[in-house]
């Protein structure tokens, strides 16, 4: 049987495109150390990593948001830890002005003190983030958690402006963990030291006064309520923060998981790519070869 010239040189070069094909795509994927580059490589595996994907997009997302969270809760930890330093620093004060002993001066130069005290507290429970975001008014972040109004009689002046509904954070798959919490037991704190605040700047201040004494006592009983109530909270934040480290740990062994999974599914194997390619390479070559040594052929030297 015949062949001709053309269509033997066409055959051959087909042969020889659909080699170079595949020696240019061995070494593709041993230049990126990657089996599978493209879905047609192994549609199934293209399927699998697909998923292992979207998988750790959502993962990496839930760890940003419990990296921002966690950064939250350290803040509003660190200003409520303020708050009760100084709600103790005024039940410290209050205890020592029930003490029957003092003088009027005594209880007047004690209001000089709470009045820093309570001014301090205000202010930190109005506390703003960088975005000038209110940090404990609840989901009403445009306005301030505490407000005052001077023209109300003392000892109601101090009001909770703010809501005690929660700012959510999703941390994982249908798992949510708030990143705030409400200052409204401070309201009454301030109204309380505000009253206590009144008798004790009175030029005839009386320690032994039953009335004042009565303000005094109900001030003190305040500071411990809200040293009570700040601890509280402290003790949430610090209980979300565990929890949420916990989670993060869970979603990191998760990521190292994905990750053999993606090595597992479309690594390549570099010893068996080698051999393939050394052998791709020997084909090539060969038919290169035996294409060289077809054309040299004529049968006239035969006769």
């Amino acid at each position: 049987m015949r062949i001709a010239s053309s269509h033997l040189a066409t055959t051959i070069q087909g042969t020889l495109a659909d080699g170079n094909t595949r020696l240019s795509r061995l070494m593709e994927q041993m230049s990126s150390g990657k089996r599978v580059i493209r879905p047609s490589d192994d549609p199934i595996a293209s399927v699998r990593l697909r998923m292992i994907e979207r998988d750790e997009v959502l993962l990496a997302q839930y760890r940003s948001n419990i990296g921002t969270l966690t950064n939250q809760l350290q803040r509003n930890e660190t200003h409520l830890q303020g708050m009760l330093d100084t709600v103790m620093s005024a039940h410290d004060l209050l205890v020592w002005a029930l003490d029957g002993a003092n003088s009027t001066g005594d209880l007047n130069a004690m209001a000089t003190t709470l009045g820093s005290l309570r001014d301090t507290l205000h202010v930190s429970a109005n506390a703003m983030d960088s975005e000038g975001n209110y940090l404990f008014s609840g989901t009403l972040t445009g306005t301030a958690p505490i407000g005052y109004d001077p023209t109300l009689p003392v000892g109601s002046r101090y009001s909770f402006d703010g809501n005690d509904k929660r700012q959510q954070v999703v941390v994982g798959n249908g798992l949510t963990q708030s990143g705030n919490v409400s200052v409204d037991s401070l309201a009454e704190v301030l109204n309380r030291i505000d009253a206590a605040l009144a008798v004790l700047q009175d030029p005839a201040a009386d320690a032994s006064d039953p009335a004042m004494r009565a303000i005094l006592a109900a001030a003190e009983a305040a500071m411990g309520a809200g040293m009570d109530s700040l601890t509280a909270k402290m003790g949430e934040l610090g209980g979300a923060r565990n929890t949420i480290a916990l989670l993060d740990d869970t979603h990191a062994a998760m990521q190292v998981g994905n990750a053999a999974a993606t090595e597992q599914v479309a690594g390549l194997d570099v010893a068996e790519a080698y051999d393939r390619l050394t052998r791709h390479t020997v084909a090539i070559q060969a038919t290169y070869q035996v294409y060289g040594r077809i054309m040299q052929l004529n049968p006239y030297d035969l006769l």
